[in-house]
Order: C-alpha cells, then sequence, then structure tokens
C-alpha cells in the first residue's frame, strides 16, 4: 500500500542558494523523479502576471462563439493544431471529456519525399483565432518561459545523474518540438466519476502543466493507488515522460495519471507544456553509475499501448494518428493504409503456436 498522500513539492530556486542548497536540490531531484515521477515545482521564477494572463486569455477563448472556435478545429490542419471539441481526441480509444486547443512551434511545412520520414508532417503552422488575437502573443510569451524552466530541469536531471549537464542539448538545439494544449475540462460528473482524460504516460521528455487555483481532478498512480494532485498555487505540476525513461533504462519514472471531470455546474482550465526535442531526436542512452543502474527498473509496460520508439517523432505521430482518428482519415488516408497492410502482412507472417 501506497504511504504517499500528496506529490513532494520541490523549490527550482535552491539552484541559486549556493553550492551545498544547489547539490541538495539536484539530488532530491533524482530521487523523487526516480520513486515517484511527479512533484509540485516552486520557485521558477515565472512571473505570476503572465500566469494570470495566460489564463484569463485561455477563459475568453473557450467563452468564444462556437463559430469562431470551429473555424480554427483541427480537421482543418494536418499537423493536429487548432481547436478539438468536447469528446473529440481518445486516450485509449476512450473519449476524453474536454475541449481543448493544441498549439505547437510555427514552422514551414515540410515537403514530402522519397527518404522524408513521416513524422515531419507534424511541421508546420498553427490556427490561430482571429476573435482573439492576444491569444498568439501571450501564449509566444509562455512558450519562452516554460521552455527556460524546462531547460534547466533537464540539465540538473542530466548532472544528478552524473552526465554533463548539455548531454540532453543537441536533442532540443535547434528544432525542439514543443506543445501547449490549452484544456477545458466541462463538468460531467454528477457525482460518479466521468473520464476526463484517461489512465496514460506521457510520451515526451518534460512536462509541465498549470491548473486554475482551487481545481482539482488530476490523479496520479502511486503503488498501485490513485493519490490526488489539486492545484497548489505558485506552483506546476512536473512529470516525466516515456523519452526520459528511456534515456535513464527506466530508472527515472514516467508515471501513469488521469484525469477526473469537475462536477456538472463546475469546470476546469489546464495548460500543460510539452517539452520534446525535435522530431528526429533519439534520446542518448545515460550510463549510470553502478549504484543508480542497479535501481533501474527497465521501462514500464502498458498493455493498453505500443512499445516507446528511439525516435521522437516517431511517438509523436503514432500518438497522433491514434488519438484524433477524424484528422488522421482527412490528411493521412496514405499512412493509414499503409499502416493497416503492414500490419495486416506482419499478422499473416507469425509463426503458429505450438
Amino acid at each position: 500500500m501506497s504511504t504517499l498522500q500528496s506529490l513532494p513539492i520541490l523549490d527550482l530556486s535552491r539552484l541559486d542558494g549556493g553550492a551545498e542548497e544547489a547539490a541538495a536540490f539536484t539530488r532530491e531531484l533524482r530521487e523523487v523523479m526516480h520513486s515517484v515521477g511527479f512533484f509540485y515545482l516552486t520557485g521558477h521564477g515565472v512571473p505570476q502576471p503572465l500566469i494570470d494572463e495566460l489564463l484569463a486569455t485561455s477563459r475568453r477563448f473557450f467563452e468564444l462563439p462556437l463559430a469562431d472556435k470551429l473555424a480554427i478545429e483541427n480537421v482543418h490542419s494536418p499537423q493536429f493544431r487548432g481547436y478539438t471539441r468536447v469528446g473529440g481526441e481518445l486516450t485509449h480509444g476512450d473519449v476524453d471529456w474536454r475541449e481543448q486547443i493544441d498549439i505547437g512551434v510555427d514552422r514551414d511545412v515540410q515537403p514530402a519525399g522519397d527518404g522524408v520520414a513521416d513524422y515531419w508532417r507534424l511541421e508546420g503552422p498553427n490556427l490561430w483565432p482571429a476573435a482573439l488575437p492576444e491569444l498568439r502573443e501571450v501564449v509566444t510569451r509562455w512558450n519562452d518561459a516554460l521552455g527556460a524552466v524546462s531547460l534547466t530541469l533537464l540539465r540538473t536531471v542530466a548532472r544528478s545523474l552524473g552526465a554533463p549537464e548539455d548531454v540532453f542539448d543537441d536533442a532540443f538545439a535547434t528544432r525542439p518540438s514543443a506543445l501547449i494544449k490549452i484544456v477545458r475540462y466541462p463538468g460531467e460528473s454528477n457525482p460518479e466519476p466521468k473520464q476526463g482524460v484517461g489512465a496514460h504516460r506521457d510520451g515526451g521528455v518534460l512536462t509541465l502543466l498549470l491548473v486554475e487555483p482551487g481545481k482539482g481532478g488530476l490523479q496520479v498512480e502511486h503503488e498501485g493507488e490513485w493519490i490526488d494532485a489539486p492545484s497548489v498555487p505558485g506552483a506546476f505540476v512536473v512529470n516525466i515522460g516515456e523519452m526520459l525513461e528511456l534515456a535513464t533504462s527506466g530508472y527515472l519514472k514516467a508515471t501513469l495519471h488521469r484525469v477526473i471531470s469537475p462536477l456538472i455546474g463546475d469546470d476546469r482550465i489546464s495548460i500543460p507544456f510539452f517539452f520534446n526535442p525535435a522530431l528526429d531526436a533519439r534520446m542518448p542512452t545515460l550510463e549510470l553509475d553502478p549504484a543508480l543502474a542497479a535501481e533501474a527498473r527497465g521501462l514500464s509496460v502498458d498493455p493498453t499501448n505500443a512499445p516507446i520508439l528511439e525516435t521522437y517523432g516517431d511517438n509523436a505521430l503514432r500518438y497522433r494518428l491514434r488519438a484524433h482518428p477524424n484528422v488522421a482519415e482527412r490528411h493521412h488516408a496514405d499512412l493509414l493504409a499503409a499502416r493497416a497492410a503492414a500490419a495486416a502482412a506482419a499478422a499473416t507472417t507469425e509463426p503458429a503456436e505450438s
């Protein structure tokens, strides 16, 4: 039975408190990411006015008339960007009761061709609401601020494992694939809990989550039990993804989590920032100290999901195709057909059971 009642709280400003304090924080960060995989982060330096502005602007987006939101619906985006109406995303095949806007890094579309990996289809422009032009400006500032915090965390993680602090920099140096989701969970529980987001592990590297003050619903699995993780004033909820678990042979823990819908009559704004490497990046495998390597558990086994792949873009594309079948069918029917054919061919060549 789990003895953990709430997530640990770590103060990033301890890195600036002198060598001894910084070393103590680094050790604590490693232990929490190894044993729990989730924590609250305070002392991150992101200005409170920026946090307040993003939350208020997000509220205004969801208050727009439906026609304004559907003008940027993700079915218009081969990159799976833009607005998703309630029930429009699936986690492990189950409906997530939330509406959201997905925002990535604005880049030119990559031309397809021989030798061009399929995952480059995920690069391209965002869809911005014409009725709320200020969203683009505040999200751009948010991306810059949280990218800096995430890089500091990742470099500290590297040091904590005995690796050079820049060991992950190449994966993030030129074309990082950060993704921001601005999510509203409408009240659906009455009072029986209803799925906001199904149980899953994040497929990237690091996630920093902002939740409206006073709101709950996030639950984290620890030793077979679900722990509530309500919002903490001034803190982000941070968790590691499967790519960082892969890089440490399972020493760092990518943890199952889920979101329960609010009660009918209430709602919740949630803004996760996914700090991911370039689509073509392969995370380096760290050579751990023998004492740490002895505690590595290998990769998490999730019978509802395929194994994590070494190249980040392969994981990202696989997830998008599965989570947004309407977008996949409209823009990537060729990929769906090719994958179905490959699966059928593999099934016919499997050896018969004896």
